[in-house]
């Protein structure tokens, strides 16, 4: 195998497919990427859940395959002299020059490299990158991380018509994005879960241009098409939450406030609170004001909020961070809260607008004097 190629690139190729790279592994080939070079220069690197593959722009004068450790290949292509990389091999023994840097390093057959799962085409939808990375992003925050469900470890994706809809739940919160797709093919409706670990590289992968992406649906796995660059994740099986059931809309208490706002006074009054010193976010809704307190073994804090509506003195507890990361994740100025009794979830939906996006936080149960 022999190819010249820009060092940027092939450092950005690298990074790209080292995250589905295994650090560790019982198969050692999985610790490599895997270097194919035909017609293009494509790098894999697969950790039997997530593969990714990317193609880069190379002059190949030789083609050929095999694997290389992901972390030496990688460390080498990055220190490097920013120039043109002339890449050979003979006999397992790869030889990487660059102006006036040489290495001599060995690689192995890439015939011990798995193969990366086909993908049967079932579904497929196209949406512009940014917009998928953002709901990929606003989120991704509330996955699972509890392995006893492993369907809620990852993200319901659900098709219908020209939206796409992406659900994650934890158990004590829920995060909906929804948005148009560009284009669909296969059935009308189609639903299926992706792991988190995929989806947080998906988002890596994706960029801020209005360029589409690719989301195909197989029997067993899924695959995104991202500019050069695919990934294979295998599709999460079991019942995920009926979440429209699960989300209370006819709540009688609708207060509206500005989400920065928001985020400043619950973010004060968690300033006395850490993994060692826990304590509820008391909240008090009242006429056009919202009391935040929290008290700790260091002591108290207080805030007050202004807010559009009356809360009628309802007092309810959350956990701070909970609240502050589906605030952090709305993409809007202003947000609705929806609330019921001091035991029943808030919602929080835009002000203005399409329900492009709900967040649901779960209260804790506040004792007296806390």
């Amino acid at each position: 195998m022999k190819f010249t190629c820009e060092k940027a690139l092939l450092q950005a190729a690298i990074s790209t497919a080292s995250r589905a790279v295994s650090p560790k592994s019982s198969i050692p080939a999985l610790e490599g990427i895997l270097l194919e070079a035909g017609s293009d220069l494509r790098l894999t690197g697969y950790n039997l859940e997530t593969g990714i593959r990317t193609i880069v722009s190379a002059d190949i004068t030789e083609p050929g395959s095999m694997v290389l450790g992901a972390r030496l290949f990688g460390e080498i292509i990055r220190k490097l002299p920013d120039d043109i990389i002339t890449f050979q091999s003979a006999n397992y023994t790869v030889n990487i020059k660059c102006g006036m840097s040489e290495f001599n390093i060995m690689g192995t057959s890439s015939e011990e490299f798995p193969e990366l799962p086909s993908v049967e085409y079932q579904n497929t939808l196209f949406i512009p990158q940014s917009r998928l990375r953002s709901m990929i992003s606003q989120t991704l925050f509330a996955v699972s991380d509890n392995e006893s469900r492993p369907i809620h470890t990852g993200s319901l994706f659900e098709a219908e018509g020209d939206t796409l809809t992406v659900v994650s739940v934890d158990g004590y919160r829920l995060a909906l994005r929804r948005e148009p797709i560009d284009k669909k093919e296969g059935a009308d409706a189609f639903s299926f879960v992706v792991p988190g670990a995929a989806l947080s590289e998906v988002e890596k992968i994706c960029g801020d241009v209005d360029e589409d992406a690719s989301v195909i649906q197989g029997a067993r796995h899924v695959m995104f098409k991202v500019g050069n660059t695919m990934l294979v994740a295998r599709r999460l099986e079991g019942e995920f939450l009926a979440y429209r059931q699960a989300i209370p809309r006819n709540n009688p208490i609708r207060i509206e406030g500005d989400t920065r706002m928001l985020l400043s006074s619950i973010d004060r009054v968690s300033l006395i609170i850490s993994d060692k010193l826990k304590s509820p976010l008391r909240c008090i809704f009242d006429e056009n004001v919202l009391r935040l307190s929290t008290k700790t073994a260091i002591g108290d804090a207080n805030d007050i909020c202004p807010l559009n509506g009356n809360g009628g003195g309802l007092e309810i507890g959350f956990n701070n961070k909970y609240l502050m990361d589906a605030l952090k994740a709305a993409p809007a100025d202003r947000v609705r809260l929806e609330l019921s009794t001091g035991v029943s979830p808030c919602v929080i939906l835009p002000v203005e607008g399409e329900e492009n996006f709900l967040y649901m936080v779960l209260p804790v149960r506040l004792k007296a004097g806390e």
